[in-house]
């Protein structure tokens, strides 16, 4: 005999059915059947509507008006130049909540620069030439070989990373010390680099070259820092040629 009370028809309808693994399969094939069906409308919406297009950025430049503010008549001679790199990382450390907490702001930068130099023909002096015709020789006293620039190369420099940290102040000059410090830095390999004792070499060679093409066999050219330079005294002058014989008639 079964142990369960005969239960009505109301109350057998009302009486839960348990969930078993067949009705649980059929669920999940429906919402499959969902999931794909919101996927294909999905995807056809995307095909017949396209998206709409960007909006247009339009930049607008006002100018100004550029002014002369100085005017420098140069006569250099650019006899050497040295494209240098460097990778810069600068970390600005702080503190914050008395003490407990040290913060940082580091900016990462990739530097380039070309460091040139050279001679400036505009502080040469009287007696810096001397030219003798009659024996074909010329002296030429030149003055030092200086850096004439070391700027940094917009195209190749560049900010690799910038971390702030989450309660640190962003430093909003910091890129702009690290650019000019890494000027003076790349400046100073360059030199390092010997780019004073290249340009000397190359100006004494191209001014030899220049001069022996005007007719002088002898052609000799140093620098004003340097010790016995000839033709330290007086203005530029030429020695008087020789007398030469008038033909017999």
């Amino acid at each position: 005999m079964s142990s369960e009370p005969d239960l009505s028809p109301a109350e057998a309808a009302a009486r839960p059915t348990p969930f078993g693994p067949g009705r649980a399969l059929g669920w999940l094939f429906v919402l499959g059947l969902l999931a794909a069906g919101l996927l294909g409308g999905a995807l056809l919406f995307r095909v017949l509507v396209p998206p709409p297009p960007a909006p247009e950025v339009v930049e607008v430049e006002r100018p100004g008006p550029s002014v002369v503010t100085a005017v420098r008549d140069l006569a250099r001679l650019e006899t050497a130049a040295f494209h240098m790199e460097r990778v810069i990382d600068r970390r600005r450390r702080s503190q914050a909540r008395f003490g407990l907490l040290e913060l940082e702001d580091a900016l990462l930068l990739v530097a380039a620069a070309d460091v040139t130099a050279g001679v400036d023909l505009t502080r040469m002096q009287d007696g810096d030439v001397v030219i003798d015709r009659a024996r074909g020789e010329a002296f030429l006293t030149l003055p030092a070989p200086e850096v004439f620039g070391a700027r940094l190369d917009n195209a190749r420099t560049y900010v690799h990373t910038r971390d702030t940290d989450v309660f640190a102040a962003r430093a909003g000059t910091l890129e702009t010390r690290v650019r000019r410090e890494a000027e003076a830095e790349l400046r100073q390999a360059a030199l390092d680099a010997g780019l004073l004792a290249r340009a000397r070499d190359n100006a004494r060679s191209a001014l030899t070259t220049l001069v022996r093409a005007l007719g002088y066999a002898r052609v000799e050219v140093r620098f004003n820092d340097q010790d016995g330079v000839p033709g330290d005294d007086g203005p530029v002058r030429e020695l008087p040629a020789a007398p030469t014989e008038s033909p017999p008639r």
